[in-house]
């Protein structure tokens, strides 16, 4: 019987403990109180820092409690532009008004996702979403970037172990030796490769069509020429 392979030991039933040592603070809204929910509350934006294991960076704001003489840090996702000093806003004058109960909203990917208009929300772009252009160009700058993520670097490919490790490891060369898609319905021992694929391989037999426009003008100059096309070929099949 093999060992138990890798995403067996990512999957269910597996001790996970997640590495939040380092971690500053959870992003998150502060608490809907009434302040929020008839009027706006006013903070004032202290320090933008570092999380370690996440991309955006993170911004603490001040606020002043409604009731009583207190002050109170809250930490958001930074925003494009966001500085330290600037005032920020929350509560119902600073939210959009809609009228369907329901807000549209695209997303950077180019989806469109239907939401209620009860949600909150920030306004603006996440701050350092270039981050990852820079390629990593050398080995350690790969390993201090998953080294506050996950045990997930470096990972060794199924064909480079031995078949105890893995079902495709073994072999006088590095090569899988059978079909490399699985059934759904597999033990979780031998579901490595291609899971319940419905196709494999590259898209062949398509081709590349170019897309003809025709004016307003031109209109009637190329109805007739499909005419006399359409003449000659069927005096060539009469003949």
């Amino acid at each position: 019987m093999g060992r138990v392979i890798r995403n067996q030991r990512k999957g269910r039933g597996s001790i996970f403990t997640a590495n939040t040592r380092l971690r500053k603070a959870p992003a998150a809204f502060r608490n809907l109180d009434y302040a929020e929910r008839h009027g706006y509350i006013r903070g004032v934006v202290k320090d933008i820092i570092h999380d370690p294991g996440r991309g955006a960076p993170l911004a603490r704001v001040q606020f002043n409690d409604p009731y009583r003489f207190k002050k109170h840090m809250e930490t958001f996702i930074a925003n494009e532009g966001m500085y330290t000093g600037q005032f920020v806003y929350a509560g119902k004058n600073a939210a959009l008004t809609v009228d369907e109960g329901k807000t549209r909203i695209k997303l950077p990917s180019g989806a469109k996702k239907v939401i209620k208009s009860s949600c909150r929300g920030m306004i603006g772009i996440v701050a350092g979403g270039g981050r990852t252009d820079k390629p990593l160009l050398k080995a350690s700058r790969a390993k201090h970037k998953f080294a506050v993520k996950r045990n997930s670097w470096p990972k060794t490919r199924g064909v480079a172990m031995n078949p105890v490790d893995h079902p495709h490891g073994g072999g006088n060369h590095q090569h899988i030796g059978k079909a490399s898609t699985i059934s759904r319905y597999a033990a979780q021992g031998q579901k490595a490769g291609l899971i319940a694929a419905r196709r494999t391989g590259l898209l062949r037999g398509t081709q590349k069509t170019k897309d003809f426009h025709v004016n307003a003008l031109d209109s009637t100059a190329y109805s007739n020429d499909l005419k006399t096309r359409y003449q000659i070929a069927t005096k060539n099949r009469s003949r």
